[in-house]
């Protein structure tokens, strides 16, 4: 019988399970993961070469004139040396790591995940998954409030693929992408894209993309060459959350 139940373990039928518990679903990017995962044992021992976090998000990128969703794993992280876990057998074990400061923000389409699995040599590796709620940090929070104010309205937030001469270390970008609805820019834009690159402690480098728009003949062909866009680059730190809505709004002015 014991052969047998290891040979029904192999196809994971009543092999050992995994379930990670997160202390905190809710964090911003830098903040600490902390949590347990709690493995039970199957209807035979087995050896758990070692339990494993990956963290996971998706982006968008063009193959073929087609938008294809990517997962890409932000980081991954080994929390245990080998052991073998006995038949019913319950075991725990903590698990802390520190969400990195270019995970994306989970608003629009974007989601973040964390999978847990068991390294089972010659066996189906159980896994788990479980959902983080990523909030915007002070910085893109107040720049989501201060687009507002100026009269934007934010329409999607999307992970894209980045061009190359703009990737760090992952190979996408979440763009924030707001349309004019008031104000005095409602009318001569057709929207403006954010988007948000860590570099260094507390400090971001931002792209602010100005799209206007199409006025007469010239415009129409501007439109058509997409040179209808600036780009525009500078860096934030939290002491400049005070005067974002300024330098936003001359941004915008001074290319619209």
């Amino acid at each position: 019988m014991a052969l047998f139940n290891k040979v029904l373990a192999q196809i994971g039928i009543g092999a050992a399970t995994v379930d990670a518990k997160l202390f905190k679903a809710q964090l911003t990017a830098g903040e600490k993961v902390e949590g347990i995962v709690e493995v039970y044992g199957g209807n035979t021992d087995q050896k758990i070469d070692c339990i494993y976090l990956r963290l996971y998000t998706t982006y968008v990128r063009e193959v073929d004139d087609k938008k294809v969703k990517e997962n890409f794993v932000l980081n991954n992280f080994k929390i245990n040396d080998p052991f073998t876990i006995q038949p019913g057998e319950k075991k725990e074990i903590p698990f802390s790591f520190n969400l990195p400061v270019d995970t994306p923000v989970t608003m629009g389409n974007t989601r973040v995940w964390v999978t847990t699995g068991l390294d089972i040599k010659n066996a189906i590796d159980p896994r788990d998954v479980d959902y983080v709620e990523v909030l915007p940090n002070p910085i893109i929070h107040e720049a989501i409030n201060a687009m507002v104010d100026i009269g934007f309205r934010l329409r999607q937030v999307e992970c894209e693929e980045a061009p190359h001469r703009l990737r760090r270390r992952l190979p996408f970008m979440q763009e924030f992408e707001f349309v004019p609805t008031t104000g005095p820019f409602y009318g001569k834009l057709d929207e403006v894209e954010l988007t948000f690159l860590p570099d260094g402690q507390d400090r971001f480098e931002v792209f602010m993309e100005v799209d206007r728009r199409a006025r007469g003949l010239s415009g129409l062909f501007a439109e058509a060459l997409e040179m209808d866009e600036s780009m525009v680059r500078f860096y934030v730190t939290d002491q400049d959350i005070p005067k974002l809505q300024q330098m936003f709004r001359d941004a915008i002015q001074r290319y619209s």
